[in-house]
């Protein structure tokens, strides 16, 4: 029998399976092909809109859009939500907030001891001078020495080194591993914020809900330390007219950052500061891993390919 009631054509499609499937994978797919097909119903779907909507899809993926479509459409903080809430109902709610990574991380960035410069010397000035600095620390206060502080942000024009062309592999991006004291610094400038690419598969979804592109100013981190939880998060530059309205809802209380401007350059001669700056002060505190994986960045990056 080849026909089928929309019912009937579900099972199906979700209960086809073969016994040397993934039970999870066959638990997800049904449920995510379920929902589809009852959106398709609910909201009367024409073909023309399905087929416009599989080739927007197309278009995403051929962009490589799709970790910026799901920051915008939510996702990403929903997961961090979801471990926050995790976190609460353990008791492990401490330290600094994670943030969501956003899809323009790239391992292997030069790695230096205490201090180094994100910006390359002898670049014209791109921006407000800033050093950033602070301690890496456990929820009992004491310095971490050795933890990995990997650190990336965008350029002038809101663009990432990587995926833009016109950059180096690594341009403003650094490891920098702590002293004894837990200490870490770098130079840099304070970065803009930047709007989602224009005539791109992300913008014609947008502009077709009626949702602006806009992130504002903001830093990466992705802190390691063994024994320590792996933090992922991002601060926030104070006064960009989009930080209460992110694209990517990445805000959060305590990831806004303190701006010192006017500091004297005494004492940050060895970053190539020979006039007053912008000094920007920021701990990271980090919770006990309660496993060998949530300690090892390179496990869960293994996770997100794998």
């Amino acid at each position: 029998m080849n026909e089928f009631t929309q019912s009937q054509l579900l099972t199906r499609v979700t209960e086809s399976n073969r016994p040397n499937g993934s039970p999870r994978a066959q638990k997800i797919v049904a449920r995510i092909v379920g929902d589809l097909f009852r959106a398709i119903d609910d909201l009367d779907i024409t073909p023309d809109e399905f087929w416009v909507g599989v080739d927007w899809l197309s278009r995403l993926g051929a962009s490589g859009q799709g970790g910026l479509i799901t920051a915008g459409l939510g996702f990403d903080r929903l997961l961090d939500i979801r471990s926050d809430e995790a976190d609460e109902r353990a008791g492990r709610l401490a330290g600094t907030p994670r943030a969501i990574e956003g899809p323009l991380y790239i391992a292997g960035a030069p790695l230096s001891k205490y201090e180094t410069r994100v910006d390359e010397a002898g670049d014209a000035k791109r921006g407000e001078t800033m050093v950033m600095e602070g301690r890496v620390l456990d929820l009992n206060g004491k310095p971490v020495a050795g933890a990995i502080v990997d650190v990336w942000h965008a350029n002038e024009l809101g663009r990432y080194s990587h995926f833009d062309p016109d950059q180096a592999e690594y341009a403003l991006r650094r490891r920098i591993e702590t002293d004894a004291q837990g200490r870490y610094r770098f130079r840099s400038f304070l970065p803009p914020g930047y709007a989602i690419p224009p005539n791109s598969p992300t913008a014609e979804i947008f502009t077709a809900i009626g949702r602006h592109g806009n992130r504002p100013a903001h830093i990466h981190f992705l802190v390691a330390a063994p024994g320590l939880r792996t933090l992922t998060t991002q601060v926030n530059v104070p006064g960009d007219s989009f930080i209460d309205d992110d694209f990517a809802f990445a805000t959060r209380d305590g990831l806004i950052l303190k701006l010192e401007p006017n500091t004297s350059p005494k004492g940050y001669e060895s970053l190539g500061v020979n006039e007053p700056f912008t000094r920007v002060p920021f701990d990271f505190v980090m919770q006990p891993a309660a496993s060998e994986d949530e300690s090892a960045p390179e496990a869960r990056l293994a996770r997100a390919v794998g």
